[in-house]
């Protein structure tokens, strides 16, 4: 099956350019996974569907919360994940709405042969002492991955 843990969270940008290792925030990320996701003392559980394309192949679509604090001093955010069965050559499309639904911000990223994906952007500028929060408040974030279905799969 599919592994669902998929991290949205905040980076720090020194850590990022001296260390390369990425930090997130604990009210800033959500871990979909088997239960409930637990961000900003609030619960959200992630809905995932598959939608078959073929008999063979189809897409997941996972849906989960992200929360942007108004306090935030980080600049980057970011979404990663693993794909147990992923099919060679498709991206992953990254879909995030803000409450109202309205379309924020699309992006694309490649999978790694392992399965593993990393999409990062921007959430704060800095310019001369003025700071510009580019994602503030709650957002819906939709993550859609080409999967093999089935788990008997000889191209997984």
């Amino acid at each position: 099956m599919i592994n669902n843990k998929i991290v949205i969270g905040f980076l720090s940008a020194i850590v990022i350019l001296t260390s390369l290792m990425s930090i997130s925030i604990p009210f800033a990320e959500a871990h979909p996974h088997t239960g409930i996701v637990q961000t900003d003392n609030h619960t959200h559980e992630p809905i995932t569907e598959i939608i078959p394309l073929t008999d063979g192949i189809g897409i997941e679509k996972t849906v989960l919360f992200m929360h942007a604090p108004a306090d935030n001093t980080l600049p980057w955010g970011f979404v990663e994940g693993k794909i147990a069965n992923h099919v060679l050559d498709y991206p992953v499309i990254i879909q995030i709405y803000d409450e109202d639904g309205e379309a924020t911000h699309f992006a694309q990223t490649n999978v790694e042969d392992d399965g593993s994906y990393e999409y990062r952007f921007r959430v704060r500028n800095v310019d001369n002492d003025k700071v510009i929060n580019i994602f503030e408040g709650d957002y819906i974030v939709k993550i859609f991955k080409v999967v093999y279905l089935g788990t008997n799969s000889s191209q997984v």
